[in-house]
């Protein structure tokens, strides 16, 4: 007997610095990359902000959380925090 095993894919976690908790169970999270330049080689930071769902509101401006890709939950909301 061979046992059938489903694949799930799993979001990737991604972690960054909430940087407003000002809206009803979201915050605004800004994740911080390290890219580098095609042509100059130089390393640069570039920071993008997600709109993350915060279902409990315990997450406050300046703490550093996880969260994950979920299904859509709003027009911008499509993540949700995994941990602290």
């Amino acid at each position: 007997m061979t046992q059938v095993q489903e694949k799930v894919k799993k979001a990737p976690k991604l972690k960054g610095l909430v940087v407003s908790d000002a809206m009803d169970k979201t915050i605004v999270v800004a994740v911080e990359t390290l890219k580098t330049h095609p042509k100059y080689l130089k390393k640069y930071r570039s920071t993008k902000k997600y709109k993350v769902h915060d279902a409990d509101n315990t997450f406050k401006k300046g703490d550093e959380v996880m969260f994950q890709e979920c299904r859509p939950i709003s027009k911008d909301k499509r993540h949700t925090v995994v941990a602290a």
